[in-house]
């Protein structure tokens, strides 16, 4: 019998994702993939999967799933409260579960998207060479749409060894500000000083308009110095398009493929996950940089992602509910300090 995860309760959005359709865009058809890779590969890296395997995003809860077969190894990468069988268990930890056991992942304490990876990943037919999810055009992942309850997930390693486990410090994740560093164009001609004075010098905030295809966001309006209808051209992860309201819209990982405005600048893609993490109010400003620095910012990123198995420290085979090591965790985080 292949093994399962059946989802009993699903979080408000959690869509499979991996790297994305990448080669297709073209075609019409969106890339998709994780919305924050680096935190995808977190998880990926804790259960020794490739950074770019198959693993379920969720947005601002996660989802409870139970066993069906396993043992299973998975991990949670995400700044949320974590039960096993209703038990606290670690975040940033494998763990390995075994027939009936239920995960619950619980609220994000932060950010915006939390993943959760299993190891050798999910047993699905990859749609143009990917599993992830993009709903919209219902490709990819489960029938193309987000989790639900009564969906089981069939798993490509039907038991997981019994090894020992690992765990990654997430304060060695680099630190994501309120700045957002862009290349300028490629309509940058299409606005007027004004306007690009004010894309570069003021503030604008995430509005409740956000999801994975793209954010609007309040703040000054950017003039335009020439319309702002253009020719429908390709549209890159990141894009900054300007329409007719003058307020800027930032594509992400579900953009669509083409696009009629004008655009301004690209966020460098690190940072688009960075602005993916972002909630509704958070204040943010843009600092240009030049493609040679765009460059040294991706290679960094590569590094960080490569880098991460080194990363890992072992977690010691602990017992699931070992008292000592769950009071190691600071399991409520935001009320008190780890000393309290």
């Amino acid at each position: 019998m292949t093994s399962h995860l059946r989802v009993v309760a699903a979080g408000p959005s959690s869509t499979l994702q991996d790297r994305g359709r990448i080669g297709y865009q073209r075609y019409g058809v969106s890339v998709a993939g994780a919305a924050d890779p680096l935190l995808h590969a977190v998880a990926n890296a804790l259960v020794g999967n490739r950074p770019g395997e198959g693993a379920v995003e969720f947005t601002l809860a996660g989802d409870s799933i139970v066993v069906e077969g396993g043992p299973v190894r998975i991990a949670v990468a995400a700044d949320a409260e974590l039960t096993v069988d209703g038990e606290p268990v670690p975040a940033w930890t494998s763990l390995r579960l075994t027939d009936g056991q239920t995960l619950r992942i619980g609220a994000l304490r932060s950010g915006m998207r939390g993943y959760w990876a299993v190891e050798s990943g999910f047993a699905l037919q990859p749609v143009l060479g990917s599993v992830a999810t993009h709903i919209r055009s219902r490709m990819g992942g489960l029938d193309g749409s987000a989790l639900k309850a009564g969906d089981r997930l069939p798993l490509a390693l039907d038991q997981a060894a019994d090894r020992g486990e690992r765990c990654f410090d997430p304060s060695l994740l680099p630190a994501r500000g309120g700045r957002l560093r862009v290349m300028l164009g490629p309509q940058q001609d299409y606005f007027t000083p004004a306007g690009i004075e004010a894309f570069l010098e003021e503030d604008y905030t995430v509005s409740h308009e956000a999801d994975r295809m793209g954010c609007r966001l309040d703040g000054p309006v950017i003039e335009h110095a020439r319309g702002f209808n253009i020719t429908s051209d390709g549209i890159p992860l990141g894009a900054v398009q300007v329409p007719g309201t003058g307020r800027p819209i930032v594509l992400l990982a579900d953009r669509q493929t083409t696009g009629g405005y004008p655009k301004i600048a690209c966020v460098v893609g690190p940072d688009v996950a960075a602005l993916a993490q972002m909630r509704p109010g958070e204040r943010l400003r843009f600092t240009p940089v030049d493609a040679t620095e765009a460059g040294r910012i991706q290679a960094r990123h590569r590094e960080m992602v490569d880098g991460l198995p080194a990363l890992l420290q072992s977690a010691g085979g602990f017992a699931l509910y070992d008292s000592g090591r769950l009071l190691g965790f600071n399991l409520i985080g935001g009320a008190v300090t780890g000393w309290d």
